[in-house]
């Protein structure tokens, strides 16, 4: 053989490599950088969560578990979210992973055969959409209409959007890159809708602790029946400050368990070991850490939304939930090409809205999960490219 092609299947030589990776891959390599590229909190693991971790590993918890997770953090993830809802949840209804990607992951793997198709609410991380197209999928996007107040979702659009070779509709909420929460009402017409066809909703909810009005946002699991097709993911990463440890779940019907716990072995056996007793404190004592974590976001958005909302090319919606502004920049036509300039001459990195699809061409995203020097830092400098 010649030359660097290699003999790999056509979809995934197809699949584009990430925009974001390749900001972020210049700016590693440069000093003086604010990296506002990755969707991750500035702050380390809160220290009562490595110090479990570190328990872990002096008392030599380092091999495999049982491919769904600890018993112990099962019925820790269960007795959470009962605290949370409201609402009884089985432990036989909660799978551990090794992060909410590798759940959304497995999903796919479980669902999606070539030919079918996912809907799902856009602009849309684009990993999660990929995994759907490396199984042979086909995603059928429904994008969200921006306004000045918030970002809206049409409905009757998404629903149109179904047909008999439909396996999921997937929501992430609240959203990352947008900041939208979708509300409760939503929530129970999309379930209806997929109730009536035997279609899964897969609800992408790890930003669900992160939301500036109450102290969740709304879930599919206040409202779904225990064996209602709904596949639940959520993530340590965001609201425990965990993103390294590779630690997620799945709320399901006990008859998915299995399902999962299946293709958990072939992929990647277990969750890491460590990361799971890590996570039974992050569940037992993170609460005050959230709480306060939140109310930094909270002065962080909001300096976010002044300090943009003040620039002549910017135009952006309020944040709802999540820590990031999503906002199009007027004469942009290459969001790539302008972010990278972009850090080159400011040495502030952002994310490019092409990173989102095609419709988010002319964005950029900006994760404020950030100290307000930081940020207001940041904002200074770009701020004569958006005048």
């Amino acid at each position: 053989m010649t030359g660097t092609a290699v003999p790999i299947r056509r979809t995934i030589a197809d699949i584009p490599t990430s925009a974001i990776r390749r900001i972020a891959s210049i700016g590693m390599q440069m000093d003086d950088v604010i990296p506002l590229w990755f969707g991750e909190p500035d702050a380390p693991t809160p220290d009562f969560i490595t110090e479990a971790g570190v328990r872990a590993l002096r008392e030599g918890r380092t091999r495999y578990t049982l491919n769904r997770g600890i018993p112990e953090l099962r019925a820790a993830l269960a007795a959470y979210m009962e605290g949370l809802y409201g609402k009884t949840v089985d432990v036989e209804h909660v799978t551990v992973t090794a992060s909410a990607m590798n759940a959304i992951a497995l999903i796919m793997q479980c669902l999606i055969d070539p030919g079918d198709n996912a809907v799902m609410v856009g602009p849309l991380w684009p990993n999660i959409p990929a995994c759907a197209r490396i199984m042979g999928g086909e995603v059928r996007e429904i994008a969200l209409t921006p306004g000045e107040e918030r970002w809206t979702l049409d409905l009757d659009r998404l629903f149109d959007a179904a047909d008999e070779r439909t396996r999921g509709v997937l929501v992430n909420s609240p959203s990352n890159p947008t900041g939208w929460v979708m509300s409760r009402d939503e929530q129970k017409a999309v379930l209806d809708f997929c109730r009536k066809r035997g279609i899964w909703v897969i609800a992408d909810e790890v930003y669900d602790r992160i939301v500036y009005e109450g102290t969740f946002a709304p879930s599919f699991l206040e409202i779904a029946q225990p064996e209602d097709l709904v596949l639940r993911v959520n993530s340590f990463s965001k609201s425990w400050a965990m993103t390294g440890w590779r630690l997620g779940w799945i709320t399901a019907p006990a008859a998915f368990g299995p399902v999962i716990e299946k293709m958990t072995e072939f992929n990647v056996a277990n969750a890491p070991s460590v990361a799971q007793h890590a996570g039974i404190a992050a569940l037992a004592e993170g609460e005050s850490f959230i709480r306060d974590t939140v109310g930094r976001y909270r002065a962080a958005r909001d300096l976010t939304y002044q300090r943009l909302g003040s620039m002549p090319r910017v135009r952006l919606s309020l944040p709802r939930g999540a820590f990031y502004a999503f906002f199009a920049v007027d004469g942009v036509t290459d969001s790539l090409a302008f972010a990278e300039d972009m850090l080159r001459r400011t040495r502030v990195g952002l994310a490019p809205g092409i990173a989102f699809g095609p419709r988010s061409e002319g964005y950029l995203r900006l994760c404020f999960a950030s100290a307000l020097d930081t940020l207001s830092e940041g904002f200074d400098r770009i701020e004569p490219l958006m005048a």
